[in-house]
């Protein structure tokens, strides 16, 4: 009889965040599930990794961990040491809160999801509109189909998928997309501690999405699910092919 298949999940609003709860609940009868979240939450956390600093796990039960750590320590962990055997797939989620555009580069949610493509293993990133209260049904349903749509035809090498899902009051529909650009008020406070010591508070509210055609931010804009193929190299290759012909003074251009 075939070993079923092993799925580890992962998070970064915390092992004890309902959306972990509903999306290992969802992947449960795909295959065996081992969950490795951060024990707190770490959003916004990017690639981060803990290499100057021992990391604590706890076995909350079976096949459920908490690490005090970044979602990609969770994913790593859980790849090479916790998992019993290789996953056949890594899904993080469900975030609440979009991941659209280029929130990417920030989402500790994605980042995990990065951890198991850069090991050549199929990966998910699964978030949902915030608000809505604890409803995360509807998220994980999609990131169960497409789970199961990726078990069964795999992707390519270097390749996750991003999926954000509006409201959760489970829209039917998706759509393939590219990434969009979602706009956020972008400023710095400076301000001053009792003892009249400055500090600084970054970041903005979000003020909402350009108008690019095909993307992520359009279709949730719709009220559709979007689920982005996101590539890990970032190579431009019209530009690689363009540069040769630069010239830089006082180095030689070795082809």
């Amino acid at each position: 009889m075939a070993e079923r298949p092993l799925i580890l999940v992962c998070n970064d609003d915390g092992v004890r965040a309902p959306g972990i709860e509903a999306l290992a609940a969802a992947m449960a009868d795909l295959g065996d599930v081992v969950v490795v979240a951060p024990d707190r939450e770490m959003s916004a956390m990017s690639h981060s990794i803990s290499l100057h600093r021992p990391l604590r796990v706890e076995e909350l039960r079976r096949n459920w961990y908490a690490v005090d750590g970044t979602p990609v320590d969770c994913a790593y962990l859980g790849l090479l040491h916790l998992a019993p055997r290789k996953p056949a797939l890594v899904v993080s989620g469900v975030n609440a809160g979009y991941n659209l555009g280029t929130d990417v580069f920030y989402s500790g949610t994605v980042a995990a999801a990065v951890e198991g493509a850069l090991r050549k293993i199929p990966a998910i990133a699964v978030s949902r509109e915030r608000g809505y209260g604890d409803d995360y049904g509807p998220a994980a349903g999609l990131a169960r189909a497409l789970g199961a749509a990726v078990l069964q035809h795999g992707l390519p090498p270097g390749i996750l998928l991003n999926v954000n899902v509006p409201s959760a009051k489970g829209p039917a529909g998706y759509r393939w997309t590219c990434l969009g650009e979602r706009l956020y008020h972008d400023k710095v406070d400076v301000r001053s501690d009792p003892r009249g010591r400055k500090y600084f508070w970054i970041g903005g509210p979000e003020v909402g999405f350009g108008d690019v055609p095909g993307s992520d931010c359009l279709a949730v804009r719709d009220g559709v699910c979007s689920v982005t193929p996101l590539e890990l190299d970032f190579t431009h290759q019209p530009l690689l092919a363009e540069v040769p012909g630069w010239r830089l003074d006082g180095f030689e251009h070795v082809r």
